[in-house]
């Protein structure tokens, strides 16, 4: 079988992906992307139906192209996925969908050789640009002899997709939360476990949240310590709004602290559901307050917004919480876990992965010369995994590639014989 030749290797069409693409356009570098699926798979077929971005238009993009429609909505998931397409086409990148990568090896001499369910390809450079929503993880804490509907928010669709009978909603960031919500308005009886979180304000004097991060300058923070992932639960949904866990109780749902344990039927949950919501409202008012201050310090007039620091009053669930719930007897038939994702890379046979399988990288460049990362969350700030964010990351990487070719590129006085070497 021929082997097909290209310097750099893209594995993943996703908006990491085609960011990579249009940096090494840019640079002149060649390349070539491989996507098992379309352009954008995951918005389409890994989404629920009703998802919508969680920041505005105007935000949430590449620089080089606008959504259409107004910069101040929250767009559907088939929009954002076609307009990674359209960006893609408008650039002409060079990516082929339809094709798996199984495995990537360092080859004997230098670069690499990677197998595909289209035959071989040795590159120079491998970019693994598959984003950080890899694997659905689902916490080993309940049998499926249990006789319960178990999904994952990776697979869920709209409410008419589960069976009759209430649901345990685990996990309260912005996908957990969201799905709660269109749940309970549907008409389910609706448990909701909640965890550590932030939970800032949608929008604030005028300007949305993700204004008020970027002038605050938070979109550059790096990574809490002994953390790699912050649950934020916010929302573009209806419009966008604040999520406030003590409304959703007020409307009906059922609050619960951290899931814990499964036993005879029966899940218990921690103790902490009050100490969790707490701590999400002093995230928001904190965030306010530096708001306001930075209003304040630069002279911007902005409209006051008092409302914006209301603290409903602590629903019963949250005074007297429920540490353990007999399923069958609440009517539960479903859990739907939205408990996040972990990373697959074991397609990477080369020394770019710690011992837990992670990869081991400075701002997306790998501890395996010629290999990088792309899409991680925090991997260069708080920003990376959002859409302009890998955008950014996706610059620095291929600048990385460029610099990498200019040194490999040269030759001193009396190379004659490498330089023959390397035609």
């Amino acid at each position: 079988m021929s082997v097909e030749k290209i310097e750099a290797l893209v594995v993943g069409a996703g908006q990491a992906g085609v960011a990579m693409s249009e940096h090494l356009s840019r640079a002149g570098v060649p390349h070539l992307v491989l996507e098992q699926g379309r352009i954008a798979e995951r918005w389409r077929s890994c989404r629920w139906d009703s998802l919508v971005a969680n920041g505005p238009a105007w935000h949430d993009r590449f620089p080089g192209m606008e959504f259409s429609g107004d910069p101040e909505a929250f767009v559907g998931k088939e929009q954002v996925a076609d307009y990674f397409a359209a960006y893609a086409e408008q650039f002409h990148a060079p990516i082929r969908c339809g094709v798996s990568v199984t495995e990537v090896t360092r080859k004997p001499g230098g670069g690499f050789r990677v197998e595909t369910s289209q035959g071989p390809v040795e590159a120079q450079y491998v970019i693994a640009a598959t984003g950080a929503f890899q694997v659905p993880l689902i916490p080993p804490l309940v049998p499926e002899t249990a006789g319960l509907t178990q999904i994952h928010s990776n697979s869920y669709r709209n409410p008419g997709q589960l069976p009759p009978g209430a649901v345990l909603v685990v996990g309260a960031g912005s996908s957990g939360a969201q799905i709660a919500e269109e749940l309970m308005e549907a008409g389910r009886k609706v448990y909701l476990s909640v965890g550590p979180h932030d939970r800032p304000p949608r929008r604030y004097r005028g300007r949305d949240f993700v204004w008020w991060l970027g002038v605050l300058n938070m979109w550059d923070a790096d990574a809490p310590k002994g953390a790699e992932h912050t649950t934020i639960a916010v929302s573009g949904a209806h419009g966008g709004q604040t999520v406030d866990f003590r409304k959703l109780a007020a409307r009906g749902m059922t609050l619960v602290g951290r899931t814990e344990r499964f036993e005879g039927g029966k899940m218990t949950f921690a103790q902490d559901l009050a100490r969790n919501i707490e701590r999400g409202d002093a995230n928001l008012l904190a965030l306010l307050d530096e708001a306001d201050a930075w209003a304040a310090r630069n002279g911007i007039d902005l409209p006051e917004d008092p409302e914006a620091r209301a603290i409903g009053p602590a629903p019963d669930c949250m005074v007297n919480p429920l540490l353990s719930l007999d399923l069958a007897e609440a009517g539960v038939t479903t859990i739907l876990w939205a408990t996040g994702f972990s990373n697959d890379y074991g397609w990477l046979k080369v020394d770019a992965l710690d011992e837990s399988g992670k990869p081991r990288h400075q701002r997306g460049v790998s501890s395996e010369p010629g290999i990088y990362f792309l899409g991680l969350p925090y991997q260069s700030r708080r920003g990376s995994s959002f859409i302009w964010g890998v955008w950014h990351d996706a610059k620095f990487v291929a600048d990385h590639i460029a610099k990498q070719r200019s040194y490999l590129a040269y030759r001193a006085p009396g190379d004659t014989a490498a330089a023959k070497a390397a035609e």
